[in-house]
């Protein structure tokens, strides 16, 4: 995970007729121009403002059990203005900023006379992987739900059991559903079992409530398993073209074109694919990317045995087969003015994905196209009309720390926020920068306080931007699905950057002698394979 981060944070984007945008050996990273690192604090650039408590209804949350009780015992606790009712937390204008890691637990476990806000139960279970494991966290909520309400002591008051039975039950629903990929550990599972049963026992309301959030928990882990085979499937069949399919007759290759000649619905079914894979990605997983040493935790690494971020992974590694499948559609044609209509079907696209709301295939259509292989064939972008692309590319501009795309985006999200349709809800941010952004908000502010209480406010505004996330990746994609593109955009081969230059090379010839090297080069080690 961490050569994962480095490679996703030390990539460029090339502008055309530069290098390659990769410079690793083996997999293509996702690539973008270096962005100045800037050191955000609370208020920093990163960040239009603080997120405090009173964004609760805006977090990610599933409903209470109105049945159970009413609804105005959720936020009696928002606030607190003295440390007597919670010894060890910290707040400053009402607003919760740091506290022992100890006393946020307790904080997290609900009571007869309180229900913890919302918004501080998903910015504790995204933030506390930092310090804790998910397990480990789940023991000790369960510790002190049995030991607080008494529910070993056969002598319990059944009224008070029914009073916080509900109020656990809602918590560890909260939990599931929004993580529900913590309890793929067995560890998990097991003191969910636990829990349960003793609220459960006895009383028919619970035990059917129980059985409803487990359900639900299990059929979303089955979604997953099914989601990853699919993947792993789908991945096994992508092996790299060679470079002798150039070679083959033009009547028997397959190109985008002959799959799909209309921009707007090769957009479409991209749109597909991101908001898909989009909607495998656990809220967790942005967090677990960063998990590194807490030297207050005696060299320990929370998650030593189990940093999971494959479904993040997975996204980022569509960008750069993406950026790839661009490339090798432009570079494989033999004839240039095929070429010449494959970048212009691609500006096309773009330009669709932009209206669409669909950032990300945008930036790696925009990539593909700047990469050297590409950008060198002066002889066909000279009968390109570049003018849209010159558009679409200052709307990605990274200057000023993307200026241009953050402004576009915030469009975006404010048309999905007053939305009519379904069309219109759609945002697909440029994924690679989300995370950046995250990881900077990260490394430019201090998890602990020098006290070693954990630094809170941090982790309500890194919350505040994985809550965004959580809102896109909820949309349905409302186009229809057409199979043979989608097949085609998974699974079509496409080119190894080696391959890219040297079917570069053969369309438009070496013109100094570092091309003409490497191109001598190329066909060698081409010969020496076959």
């Amino acid at each position: 995970m961490a050569k994962f981060l480095a490679e996703l944070l030390g990539c460029t984007l090339p502008e055309k007729g530069a290098s390659p945008m990769f410079e690793c050996r083996s997999q293509p990273h996702i690539g973008l121009r270096h962005v100045t690192k800037q050191r955000p604090t609370i208020f920093g650039t990163l960040i239009e403002k603080p997120l405090g408590d009173h964004n609760a209804d805006k977090m990610p949350q599933t409903p209470p059990f109105p049945a159970m009780y009413g609804s105005n015992g959720y936020n009696n606790n928002l606030y607190k203005e003295k440390e007597e009712d919670y010894e060890g937390l910290y707040y400053h204008d009402n607003n919760l900023v740091s506290g022992s890691l100890e006393a946020l637990i307790e904080h997290l476990v609900p009571t007869v006379a309180y229900y913890p806000d919302r918004t501080y139960i998903f910015t504790f279970l995204l933030s506390s992987r930092l310090f804790i494991h998910p397990y480990e966290l789940m023991s000790k909520v369960c510790h002190l739900c049995v030991d607080q309400q008494r529910l070993t002591d056969p002598q319990a008051d059944k009224a008070r059991v029914r009073k916080i039975a509900p109020k656990i039950l809602q918590l560890l629903t909260e939990w599931t559903e929004t993580f529900p990929y913590d309890f793929r550990d067995e560890r998990m599972m097991k003191s969910l079992k636990e829990l349960t049963h003793r609220l459960s026992t006895g009383d028919e309301l619970y035990r059917k409530a129980v059985q409803q959030m487990t359900q639900t928990l299990i059929r979303k882990l089955t979604t997953l398993s099914q989601y990853e085979e699919a993947l792993a499937k789908i991945n096994s069949s992508v092996t790299d073209r060679l470079t002798v399919l150039k070679t083959k007759p033009q009547s028997i290759q397959r190109d985008i074109l002959t799959i799909c000649s209309d921009p707007f619905t090769l957009a479409q079914q991209l749109t597909h694919i991101e908001l898909e894979r989009l909607s495998y990605i656990g809220p967790e997983e942005f967090i677990q990317a960063l998990v590194q040493k807490d030297p207050l935790d005696n060299d320990k690494r929370c998650f030593s045995d189990h940093k999971k971020a494959s479904n993040l992974e997975a996204y980022v590694e569509w960008f750069n087969r993406l950026s790839y499948l661009v490339a090798t559609e432009i570079c494989m044609p033999v004839k240039k003015k095929h070429r010449a209509r494959v970048i212009e079907f691609f500006i096309d696209v773009a330009r669709e994905c932009f209206n669409i709301g669909n950032f990300n295939s945008l930036m790696a259509i925009i990539t593909g196209m700047n990469m050297s292989p590409v950008s060198r064939l002066k002889k066909t972008w000279g009968k390109v009309k570049t003018a849209k692309f010159d558009i679409l590319e200052h709307q990605m501009d990274p200057s000023s720390n993307f200026y241009n795309y953050r402004t576009a985006l915030r469009g975006a999200t404010q048309r999905s926020i007053t939305a009519h349709s379904s069309r219109e809800k759609i945002v697909i941010p440029f994924f690679s920068l989300l995370i950046k952004d995250i990881y900077f908000l990260n490394e430019g502010c201090a998890s602990r306080l020098p006290t070693g209480h954990v630094n809170f406010e941090k982790f309500w505004e890194l919350a505040k931007q994985v809550m965004e996330f959580m809102t896109w990746k909820k949309v349905e994609c409302p186009f229809d699905r057409d199979r043979k593109i989608l097949q085609y955009l998974l699974t079509a081969p496409v080119f190894s950057e080696d391959a890219l230059y040297l079917a570069s090379y053969e369309s438009e010839g070496p013109e100094n002698n570092m091309e003409k090297d490497r191109w001598k080069s190329l066909r060698s080690s081409l010969l020496n394979r076959t």
